[in-house]
């Protein structure tokens, strides 16, 4: 997921730079969701591991 998020980071730059603003926002905003989706889901599994092992 993580991979994603950087790849659609990757298309909205390069989408940016070219003037590509429709795109370039929409990949920046798939990007920022995919991202906090990694980011909730990782601290969730950290708190998943924690408990398992009390």
């Amino acid at each position: 997921m993580l991979y994603y998020a950087l790849v659609f980071l990757v298309v909205a730059l390069i989408a940016g730079v070219l003037g590509f603003g429709g795109i370039a926002g929409a990949s920046a905003s798939i990007a920022q969701v995919l991202f906090l989706l990694f980011l909730i889901l990782f601290i969730v599994s950290l708190i998943m591991r924690v408990m398992r092992r009390t």
